[in-house]
C-alpha cells in the first residue's frame, strides 16, 4: 500500500463565494492538500481543482471528497481522478 494522488473538483454556492477564504479552509481540513487551481467556468463563477495526496486504503478518497463537501460555500465536490503514487 502506497498513497494516491487524487484531483477533486469543487463548485461553490455562486460566484460571491471567496474562493481565497475557501482555498485556506481546504488547507486546514485536508492537510495533505498540494495544489489548488481556480478555473473559470462563466457568468462569474469559477471552480477550484484541488489536488491531494491521501494514504491508499478503502474510502480514503471517499472521506476527503465528503469533508470537501460539508465546507461552507461548497455546492459540490466530485472525484476527477485518482492516480497510484
Amino acid at each position: 500500500m502506497g498513497d494516491v494522488a487524487v484531483i477533486i473538483k469543487i463548485m461553490p454556492e455562486s460566484p460571491e463565494v471567496d474562493l481565497v477564504a475557501l482555498q485556506a479552509s481546504i488547507k486546514e481540513k485536508l492537510p495533505g492538500t498540494q495544489d489548488m487551481v481556480v478555473e473559470p467556468i462563466g457568468f462569474g463563477l469559477s471552480s477550484l481543482k484541488v489536488a491531494i495526496v491521501v494514504p491508499d486504503g478503502e474510502g480514503t478518497t471517499e472521506e476527503a471528497e465528503q469533508i470537501l463537501r460539508n465546507l461552507a460555500g461548497v455546492e459540490s465536490a466530485e472525484i476527477v481522478s485518482v492516480t497510484l503514487m
